[in-house]
């Protein structure tokens, strides 16, 4: 928890609260429906809640931004950029149930009226977002044929309507047909060495 207070200082005690409850409401998760790999639980803040939060250092996303959070898995980056935005609206979706299960409780439990859970794939999604976020969930030319008509046309952002990906390694190879994207190495944000080779990729559709 003290990773999340020292990158991020200005939380409401609201949000201070809803960050150490994550902690707890995982684990017990975890040991019912395995969301998150067993040696990565202990370090959970670092390694799926800062992780998510990367993406806020590259986009303040405004009050009302529709953000679409695909192949959420336990609820990342989702979940915490959901604390971090309350006045924003998160929709996240995974093809396994039991993951959305997990998602839907650790949301209810902290009481996130700003997110919605649904079991789904994403191509059978018919509504449209300001954003589409992911946590490496496949190869960006494939990912973008799966959203590329999820985006609205009108933007709100600093930046463009599109994709803020969660990526690691060389990227040069998977982004080669993409000259707008731009990468963000997450180590310039944050000075854990887990971060190293971490990035956020943003692709304006």
């Amino acid at each position: 928890m003290n990773e999340i207070l020292t990158y991020f200082p200005d939380l409401t005690e609201k949000q201070i609260e809803q960050f150490s409850q994550l902690k707890g409401l995982y684990f017990e998760w975890n040991e019912k429906i395995n969301v998150i790999s067993r040696k990565d639980i202990d370090e959970l803040y670092i390694k799926h809640i800062l992780h998510s939060l990367a993406i806020a250092k590259v986009m303040k996303f405004k009050a009302g931004s529709e953000v679409l959070d695909v192949g959420t898995g336990g609820g990342f980056p989702g979940i915490p950029l959901a604390i971090l935005f309350p006045e924003v609206q998160f929709h996240l979706v995974d093809s396994i149930q039991k993951k959305i299960l997990v998602v839907s409780e650790v949301s209810h439990a902290l009481k996130l009226e700003n997110v919605k859970a649904e079991t789904a794939r994403v191509e059978n999604l018919k509504l449209k977002y300001d954003f589409i976020i992911s946590r490496a969930v496949t190869q960006m030319p494939k990912f973008v044929g799966w959203v590329r008509n999820k985006i609205k046309k009108n933007h709100i952002n600093p930046f463009s309507n599109g994709i803020l990906y969660l990526k690691g390694g060389d990227l040069s190879e998977e982004l080669k047909e993409f000259k707008t994207a731009d990468v963000f190495p997450i180590s310039d944000y944050f000075k854990e060495e887990f971060f190293e080779t971490k990035k956020v990729v943003y692709l304006p559709l």
